[in-house]
Parts: structure tokens; C-alpha cells; sequence
């Protein structure tokens, strides 16, 4: 395997170690992975399309609020030296809830001073998490 498949591959591992520590409520590590510029773009299984690292970095706190014993899991991995293409199967816990989620990804990543960086993540939209979501927000709103 070419050494920059090996790179964007290691890239790819950090992210998911990240995306799995947000997946359990901790969402600081997400800074390392990505390329923090303006042109970095996500669109979420649970909403519509976020551009620039602020609004990016933003769009992951509300879910790690509410994520716990979260578990993300890769599969069907393939990388070409310009991307990380891919399919992710998740299982994990909103609020204590199971949401289980099969999503389809092709995550991109640009090379910065010598490290792969996420600078887009798009991911197919989820009922069920936007259900669980939903659920988790009303609940929270009941209480106050």
C-alpha cells in the first residue's frame, strides 16, 4: 500500500478515536483532527450543512452533550490518496438511549504540514437519531 493510503488511513483513525470520545460526551479532541480553516464543511445524520470550523466545531457540542457509551464503528473502508471513502455502521447512546445507525460517509482529508486533516464529512441523514434527538431536547425542555 502506497505510503500517502497509510497516512490518510492513520488520519482516518484519529478521527474515529475523536468521533467516538464525542460519542461518549467528549467533544475537545474533534480540534486535532480537523483542519480548522473556513473552508472545512459537514452535514450531520441529524441536521443540514455546517461551513467553517467555528460553525463545525459548534454542530458537535450538542450532540456530545447528550451522547453516552457512544461506539462508532468503520467498515467498508476504502482511501485514495485525495480522500477517505467509506461506510460506518454506529451503534451508540444518546441520553442513555441505543440509536442505532447505518450511515453511508465519504469523508475528505487535505495534507497540512505533513498530517492528514478532515475537511469534509458528510454523512447520510438518520431518523432514528434525529428521533432520539428529539426525544432527548423535549425532555430536557419538560424539565426546566
Amino acid at each position: 500500500m502506497p505510503s500517502h493510503e497509510v497516512q490518510v488511513r492513520g488520519g482516518s483513525t484519529r478521527f474515529h478515536a475523536a468521533l467516538n470520545r464525542m460519542a461518549s460526551g467528549d467533544d475537545g479532541s474533534m480540534d486535532a483532527e480537523w483542519s480548522l480553516g473556513q473552508a472545512v464543511t459537514t452535514l450531520h445524520p441529524i441536521s443540514g450543512r455546517q461551513v467553517g470550523w467555528s460553525q463545525v466545531r459548534e454542530s458537535f457540542h450538542p450532540f456530545s452533550l447528550a451522547a453516552t457509551d457512544g461506539h462508532i464503528r468503520l467498515e467498508d473502508q476504502a482511501v485514495e490518496v485525495v480522500g477517505d471513502l467509506g461506510c460506518e455502521r454506529r451503534s451508540l447512546k444518546l441520553g442513555g438511549q441505543p440509536v442505532p445507525i447505518d450511515s453511508r460517509v465519504t469523508n475528505s482529508y487535505r495534507r497540512e504540514a505533513g498530517d492528514w486533516k478532515l475537511v469534509h464529512h458528510p454523512s447520510d441523514l438518520s431518523p432514528a437519531m434525529v428521533a432520539a434527538l428529539d426525544r432527548l431536547m423535549a425532555k430536557a425542555q419538560a424539565v426546566k
